[in-house]
């Protein structure tokens, strides 16, 4: 890795004294990355087999993470992409200090159903871990403004939340927009995640580009960008709502002091705030902060009833439907589950055909009881009709599966 920036390390040394900075910048320089995931608790409740995934803080080489209930850090990096079960979205691979908003969600967000935006969600980490936490019945918009980012988060999202022919309990959306287009989205949500654009100081341990970009005048850049975010879509957070704001990066200012610019500009009061540090914490850098709307609020008890939120739901799905540019939905599951190996799971998801015997007409393939894509059975065969753009595009094969991790 290259050296770091001299007023990157200047500016640490200001914000965090001479102990914290020579140990983050230490950690930057001679240490990898962490490697943690995050189990899909609602997918796995439906499949016995896959009860012991829940017991991997046991298993030497993970361990919990302390923050965040069924995550765990792998001892390495294994090759994801030849596991089925990354596949039917039984687990996301996350950074564990991204996780850290399941705290705040459960330490400061609502326990009745309600209504969430996560305004830049590609490519999905926070979505999902949302959509595994949102009560029953709640509504969550997922939105990213860059189009192939968007494609991204999709998929991610649909493979986190398809469900053996039924329906999640949770209703989602994948939207591709810029936050000045949810101008007609006044008071409608109870919680808003904003993961802004900023200078991208967390992501120097694994992209050497981050840190060949990095300058001073980049920061105060992205100062300015994240503030006209906030007052694009201060609006849409209910009075009582939580907006959880968050960033990739180490400095104060477009941390701390945002989040003070928050509360004092726009109006609210700061509940929590932490930041991640690599030689401090175990993860990535990061910082988040939990930050109540009270702008007119005289009490925080402002969810709706269950009546009352069934209509706020429907008008809300309106809105979007009419001036949002939604997502499709690449498939739908329909016909018997057809349950594969692991050997005819990877033949599927590289677009291979099948032979297998099945019905006649439309069926869904899956892997340990859980939906893998669709299939036109045709006799002794199916014919694969995995989306192409989710297709695995390397005939090599490296066997592994989180399933297998216990033996």
């Amino acid at each position: 890795m290259q050296q770091l920036p001299e007023d990157f390390i200047t500016l640490i040394r200001e914000h965090y004294g001479e102990s914290d900075a020579e140990a983050l910048c230490c950690a930057l320089l001679n240490t990898e990355p962490e490697v943690s995931v995050r189990l899909n608790r609602r997918k796995i409740k439906l499949n016995e087999a896959l009860h012991p995934l829940l017991d991997l803080d046991k298993v030497d080489g993970v361990n919990a993470v302390e923050w965040c209930d069924d995550a765990f850090y792998l001892s390495e990096r294994p090759p994801f992409t030849f596991d089925p079960l990354l596949h039917v979205g039984a687990y996301y691979v996350q950074e564990a200090s991204s996780m850290y908003v399941a705290k705040l969600m459960k330490d400061y967000g609502p326990d009745i159903q309600c209504s969430a935006l996560d305004l830049c969600a590609a490519p999905g980490g926070k979505s999902t871990l949302l959509a595994g936490l949102l009560p029953e019945g709640s509504l969550l918009i997922s939105n990213e403004p860059m189009p192939k980012r968007a494609h991204i988060l999709a998929e991610n999202m649909q493979k986190w939340t398809r469900m053996p022919l039924g329906e999640y309990p949770v209703e989602c959306m994948v939207t591709n927009n810029y936050p000045a287009d949810f101008g007609a989205f006044s008071d409608c949500f109870d919680v808003v995640v904003t993961d802004v654009p900023c200078s991208g100081e967390g992501m120097f341990r694994k992209d050497e580009q981050a840190v060949a970009e990095w300058s001073m005048d980049n920061v105060m850049m992205c100062v300015e960008r994240q503030r006209g975010i906030l007052q694009d879509i201060w609006h849409t957070l209910r009075d009582g709502g939580l907006l959880i704001y968050s960033t990739c990066t180490f400095n104060r200012h477009e941390d701390e002091e945002n989040a003070q610019w928050i509360c004092s500009y726009l109006g609210g009061e700061l509940l929590e705030q932490r930041h991640f540090l690599p030689g401090r914490d175990r993860g990535e850098g990061f910082y988040c902060a939990a930050i109540r709307k009270t702008k007119g609020v005289e009490t925080t008890d402002t969810f709706f009833d269950s009546g009352e939120f069934s209509a706020h739901k429907a008008s809300v799905i309106r809105k979007a439907q009419r001036t949002l540019r939604l997502m499709p939905q690449v498939f739908v599951c329909e016909g018997p589950l057809i349950d594969l190996s692991y050997d005819q799971a990877l033949s599927y998801l590289r677009r291979e055909a099948i032979r297998v015997d099945a019905p006649k007409g439309p069926v869904t393939l899956s892997y340990m009881g859980l939906p893998l894509g669709p299939g036109k059975g045709v006799g002794n065969r199916i014919n694969n009709l995995y989306p192409d753009a989710w297709r695995i595009r390397t005939s090599y094969t490296k066997k592994w599966s989180l399933g297998e991790t216990e033996n």
